[in-house]
């Protein structure tokens, strides 16, 4: 088995390349359809738009929209300086840059919508401003995922139509020609142009504490005027990942926000987004996005999430720093087919 979700994937015992879907019926029977075969991945290059794919964690199925080469802090990469204590390391001067950025590629992603309700990432739809009107409108998209290299397991589909979404026809088009077969339309390549700056992401950053690891990905989502003011507002995906063998559960977070106009925040709560998840070797993971605003162009964020594993120990898990940079692009327009 590789995964539970929605629909649990399996391997078929003739074929260890075979793609099997076990689709629920009426809650508790269960029937098999094959859906595709997997591929080898890549372990150089990247993937093209139309790339077919199974989720390495969440398990859920989709495509590959664009790849990005994306900057990635990793705080645990070899040879780096030794860790200071958490209080030095919370200081909002340290805010990620003396580690060394590398390169990597992301993709920006469909989720098929049949698997949504079932993986334990936040499937809401991906929220931006833009700069028209103002920033009064705001822009949704949904079923949108952004996933490193390593995530794709990739396949190749027994169907035309492979994934359901309500942009994969609007985005794709099948060409039996071509490797994948899904092939970008006009429609996308548009909309990709006149909504890079509030879509693609730049910086991803990483940290490890006690076995857990967390990955923060900002995205400016534009600058709205409200009373006069211009606020900015970013939208950050965070994942959490369980990397050890005892269970985990985030109790609480603590944020520090710290704006250019000088001003420092501080935010305690219990969870995250109304939830406290438990990071267990059946489901070691867990994805949420989240928003912040500022009354200035730029500023940055870090904090700590406490922990409690299943002996009763708890801990601080370090949430790494981040910049929040906005992108003055007043020429990009959001697109209207969404």
């Amino acid at each position: 088995m590789l995964f539970s979700c929605s629909c649990r994937s399996i391997l078929s015992p003739r074929s260890s390349r075979r793609l099997l879907i076990s689709f629920a019926r009426y809650n508790s029977n269960y029937r098999l359809a094959e859906v595709g075969r997997f591929e080898s991945p890549k372990l150089t290059g990247k993937y093209e738009t139309g790339q077919l794919f199974l989720h390495r964690v969440f398990g859920y199925r989709g495509v590959v929209l664009f790849p990005w080469l994306a900057r990635v802090y990793d705080r645990d990469v070899p040879n780096k300086k030794e860790s200071k204590p958490l209080d030095e390391s919370l200081n909002y001067n340290q805010v990620g840059k003396e580690v060394k950025g590398r390169a990597h590629t992301y993709y920006q992603v469909l989720i098929d919508s049949r698997d949504c309700p079932y993986i334990r990432a936040q499937t809401e739809a991906v929220t931006f401003l833009g700069n028209q009107d103002n920033g009064r409108t705001l822009y949704a998209v949904p079923g949108l995922d952004y996933i490193g290299h390593e995530d794709v397991m990739p396949y190749t589909a027994v169907s035309k139509k492979p994934i359901r979404h309500d942009l994969f026809d609007k985005f794709l088009s099948y060409s039996s020609d071509k490797d994948p077969p899904f092939c970008a339309r006009d429609t996308l390549m548009a909309w990709q142009e006149r909504n890079h700056p509030w879509l693609e992401l730049s910086d991803v950053h990483k940290e490890t504490t006690e076995n857990i690891r967390v990955t923060v990905i900002p995205f400016y989502m534009g600058c709205r005027e409200s009373q006069n003011a211009n606020v900015y507002w970013w939208r950050y995906c965070i994942r959490l990942e369980n990397l050890g063998e005892l269970t985990v559960q985030l109790r609480e977070r603590h944020w520090r926000i710290f704006s250019l106009s000088g001003t420092l925040e501080t935010v305690r709560g219990r969870g995250v987004v109304g939830q406290e998840p438990v990071l267990s070797s059946q489901q070691p993971a867990f994805q949420y996005s989240s928003h912040v605003s500022l009354q200035a162009p730029s500023g940055h964020m870090w904090g700590t999430f406490r922990m409690e594993r299943e002996d009763g120990f708890t801990f601080d898990c370090r949430i790494p720093p981040f910049s929040l940079e906005s992108k003055q692009d007043d020429s990009s327009q959001p697109s209207g087919i969404i």
